[in-house]
């Protein structure tokens, strides 16, 4: 499997040079999401957000879910890009898309491919509010930091 078409970057994220890497003349659909920062979150009000990353299995797991995409679609080409970093509210902080023949099955697995990467993807996010921060955990929001802050490697980061 291609492996920029799975990536993890600390810079600004692009659309065009996403959707680039997936054009094929046999696909008729492209179905791209962009995850943003958004403001408010469970009525709170969110100043910006860190995202980090354990970079290589974030990567590999990415791969994955590609492998999964081009089982479950046949004819699925797909490129993901997960921003990390410090991110200001309407940042840009991941990218999917994919093409496949068909339109139904892009949208289908443009899905799957974002609900995969909240299971099973190791990136951390933490919030900043008004008042306070807090790393929420994993993607799905259901794993707490006990250490007040995720682990990679065997070292807490904060």
């Amino acid at each position: 499997m291609d492996q920029d078409l799975f990536e993890i970057k600390e810079t600004p994220l692009s659309m065009d040079e996403l959707v680039a890497k997936v054009i094929r003349r046999d696909c008729g659909a492209i179905a791209t999401f962009i995850g943003t920062v958004r403001e408010l979150t469970h009525g709170k009000r969110t100043l910006k957000l860190e995202y980090q990353a354990y970079k290589p299995m974030a990567i590999k797991m990415l791969e994955q879910i590609g492998k999964e995409v081009e089982g479950k679609w046949p004819g699925a080409k797909i490129a993901i890009t997960h921003r990390i970093g410090m991110l200001d509210i309407s940042d840009i902080a991941v990218i999917i898309a994919v093409s496949t023949p068909h339109r139904k099955a892009a949208y289908e697995a443009n899905e799957y491919a974002m609900e995969r990467i909240k299971q099973i993807v190791p990136i951390w996010k933490k919030e900043f509010w008004e008042d306070g921060t807090k790393w929420i955990g994993d993607q799905l929001e259901k794993t707490s930091y006990p250490k007040g802050a995720p682990e990679i490697g065997g070292q807490t980061h904060d």
